[in-house]
């Protein structure tokens, strides 16, 4: 099992990046899927997460700044990251679950299987 993010890097305040994860065929693209991010000194915390019946679910602190999207034929999770904040500055992971579905809890860590080594997002000017 293999989750490969990347994309990450140094943006100044405002800017956008798109973050890609390449999920290995032996995950099942069509379950549940998310982001998460941790901040040194932080916890992890999701950012946001869809599933195959199109439920797609975002903490407050991104809503309409991220967007999280799958491309189903390359097997790709991505997260389009728009009017960046140093706030955002983090290592930013995908997750997968052996699960269909993310609802009731979306956001739990521990919920998840399958997980990538991260890509350093940095937004500074």
């Amino acid at each position: 099992v293999q989750l490969v993010e990347s994309g990450g890097g140094l943006v100044q305040p405002g800017g956008s990046l798109r973050l890609s994860c390449v999920v290995s065929s032996d995950v099942n693209f069509n379950h549940c899927m998310a982001w998460f991010r941790q901040a040194p000194g932080k916890e992890r915390e999701a950012v946001g997460a869809r599933d195959s019946s199109d439920f797609i679910v975002y903490v407050d602190s991104v809503k309409g700044r991220f967007t999280v999207s799958k491309d189903n034929a390359k097997n790709i999770l991505y997260l389009q990251m728009n009017s960046l904040e140093p706030e955002d500055t983090a290592m930013y992971y995908c997750a997968a679950r052996r699960t269909w579905y993310c609802g009731p809890s979306p956001f739990t860590a521990d919920d998840y299987n399958f997980w990538g080594q991260g890509t350093q997002v940095t937004v500074s000017s």
